[in-house]
Parts: structure tokens; C-alpha cells; sequence
């Protein structure tokens, strides 16, 4: 029998909580149980068991990271379209660590075809699109601009950035202008095809 107060939704907003306080990698549910002061068998009346959990996090963490996307990359295009989305992904990651993370996890594929990762491709494409780019262009861009995001964002978290000059933003935001130029090149070239 379910206990009292607990349910489904209380567990993924205590999972999520955890996830930002202490990271994804600390999410487990012996903590959640020790937090609601009931027994790890109790939880298994809501959850089906730690993955399902982690899986209701990623979603609820892409849900607010295509949030901030969809927000940032509104009404441009180009270079300023590329620049807020980057900096949006950014933005994210260093307010929510652990949700950057939990975004990251691995889904299978119908719930991720399900999640609001699909609305964060859709506003890379829209982001590429600006730069005339065909569909296979389109992908190599997305897969350039998430390595760097994900390199930076990593190294800047872990302190790798911070013992030397100049400053780290100038590093990204140098980043970001050899991005826009390298790939606004890709559709140079291939005019010239």
C-alpha cells in the first residue's frame, strides 16, 4: 500500500531538488527514501526503480532547457540566432548543473522521440537554417556546436579555465566566432560547387 504523501509526482520533485542540490550522479533512491523518512520498499509503490526516476529527471530537465532555447533563438537568425542558442545551453548548465547533466541521460528512443529533445534539434535546425545549410550540413553543424558546448561548459565547471588569463568568456566568445565563421564558410563553399 502506498504510504501517505507519497506519490509519483512528490518523488520527481524531490528527485529533481536532489539532482540540483547535489548533481545527477547523486541521485539514488536510499537518499530519497532517508529524505522522506520512509523505507527504499516504500518507494517502489510510485517508481518503478532508479532509471525510470533519473528518466522522469532528464525529461523534466529538457523540458526547461528547450524552454530557455526556444526563448533565447526567437525572432533571430544567423549569427545572433547561433550566439543565443550557445549561450542559452551555457546558461543552463551553470545555473543547473545537475539537470545539464540529467539531460544528457540516455533515453530510449520512444520516450526521447516523446521529450523536448526533439524541440531543442528543431531549434538547432531552425538556428542552421538561417545559414543555408543543407539537411546533412545541417546535422554536422548540430554535432560541432554540441562538442564545443559540452567540451566548454564541462572544462569551464571543472575549474580548468580558471588559472590562467585571459578570461573564459573571451574564450567562448571567441569559440562562438570561429564557429559562425567556419560554418557560414560551409555554405560558401558549397555555392561555389
Amino acid at each position: 500500500m502506498p504510504r501517505a504523501g507519497l506519490s509519483r509526482e512528490r518523488l520527481i520533485e524531490a528527485a529533481i531538488a536532489l539532482t540540483e542540490a547535489d548533481g545527477f550522479v547523486a541521485l539514488n533512491l536510499a537518499a530519497l527514501a532517508r529524505g522522506f523518512g520512509v523505507k527504499l520498499a516504500s518507494l517502489y509503490a510510485h517508481v518503478r526503480n532508479v532509471d525510470d526516476l533519473k528518466a522522469e529527471v532528464a525529461l523534466n530537465a529538457l523540458r526547461r532547457l528547450a524552454d530557455m532555447v526556444d526563448e533565447a533563438i526567437a525572432g533571430r537568425a544567423g549569427r545572433d540566432a547561433l550566439y543565443a542558442y550557445a549561450e542559452a545551453q551555457r546558461d543552463f548548465a551553470l545555473v543547473h548543473p545537475g539537470l545539464f547533466e540529467a539531460a544528457r541521460h540516455p533515453l530510449s528512443e520512444e520516450i526521447a522521440m516523446q521529450s523536448a529533445g526533439v524541440r531543442i534539434a528543431r531549434a538547432s535546425r531552425a538556428v542552421f537554417r538561417s545559414y543555408a545549410l543543407d539537411d546533412a550540413d545541417q546535422v554536422h553543424a548540430t554535432r560541432l556546436l554540441g562538442s564545443f558546448l559540452l567540451g566548454f561548459v564541462l572544462l569551464e565547471r571543472s575549474g580548468s579555465f580558471a588559472h590562467s588569463a585571459p578570461e573564459a568568456a573571451d574564450s567562448w566568445a571567441r569559440g562562438l566566432e570561429s564557429l559562425h565563421m567556419a560554418i557560414s564558410g560551409w555554405a560558401e563553399k558549397d555555392s561555389k560547387q
